[in-house]
């Protein structure tokens, strides 16, 4: 399991350390996409299908909401080899869509990793933190 938060620098050539935590768990090849809320996820090859199936509700038709969702992951999606300092470069379009500065936080998400811009990660976090309370409620009366 991916869990904790790390925070990260991004070099002037575009490379950061995956924390060694979740290297050891992603592998050696992993896939990095654009994912929700202007973040970017990052999963080890062998846990990709599971996470896009987790998506789309394993539906057989490939309809519209489908589509979408592919469109906008796996079209951004990269194949990336850590190197042997467990360091990846972030592509340009990666970069500009996620608004990564200089350091940049991952966050152990179960089965992914997201790569978040500073301080949009530490407001959301204050959010999340604020209603983390009705949350629980709503998930434990089963609304959504």
């Amino acid at each position: 399991m991916l869990v904790g938060t790390y925070l990260v620098s991004v070099t002037s050539g575009k490379r950061t350390s995956i924390p060694s935590v979740f290297r050891q768990k992603l592998g050696q090849t992993i896939i990095l996409a654009k994912w929700y809320e202007n973040c970017l996820v990052l999963t080890g090859t062998d846990s990709w299908n599971a996470l896009l199936e987790r998506i789309t509700g394993r539906q057989k038709l490939i309809i519209e909401p489908i589509r979408q969702t592919e469109y906008f992951i796996f079209a951004s999606a990269y194949e990336v080899e850590v190197d042997d300092q467990g360091r990846i470069v972030l592509p340009d379009r990666l970069i500009s869509y996620a608004s990564l500065g200089d350091q940049v936080y991952f966050l152990g998400i179960g089965d992914r990793v997201e790569i978040w811009n500073k301080e949009l990660w530490e407001k959301k976090e204050a959010e999340v933190a604020r209603d983390a309370a009705s949350y629980i409620e709503r998930l434990a009366k089963n609304e959504k």
